[in-house]
């Protein structure tokens, strides 16, 4: 939950820092976790949903792959131990 909610906050950062009219920013995550003690994170997929009026789709991609690859210290730490995937989608609104 720390890692979406690190990312989604740098995503909505980065897309209003480059006066993207973002509306909103969800993140459903799925995580694997070992069979044996400590039970690490191994496999984590963060899908994003973000909302806005007339966003660009590559600016909303490259900002969620700056936030997981670059600012998200969430996402650093828990790389160390598992394998970190993403999608997304941007929804138009009115």
């Amino acid at each position: 939950m720390g890692t979406a909610g690190c990312s989604a906050w740098d995503i909505v950062h980065i897309l209003e820092k480059g006066r993207e009219p973002v509306e909103d920013c969800v993140v459903e995550a799925d995580a694997e976790r070992a069979t044996e003690d400590p039970r690490v994170f191994i496999r984590i997929h963060l899908h994003f949903i973000v909302r806005g009026s007339g966003l660009s789709r590559a600016k909303v991609e490259r900002a969620i792959d700056l936030s997981v690859e670059k600012y998200c210290s969430a996402s650093a730490m828990l790389a160390k131990t598992a394998t970190i995937t993403h999608d997304f989608e941007v929804i138009e609104t009115d």
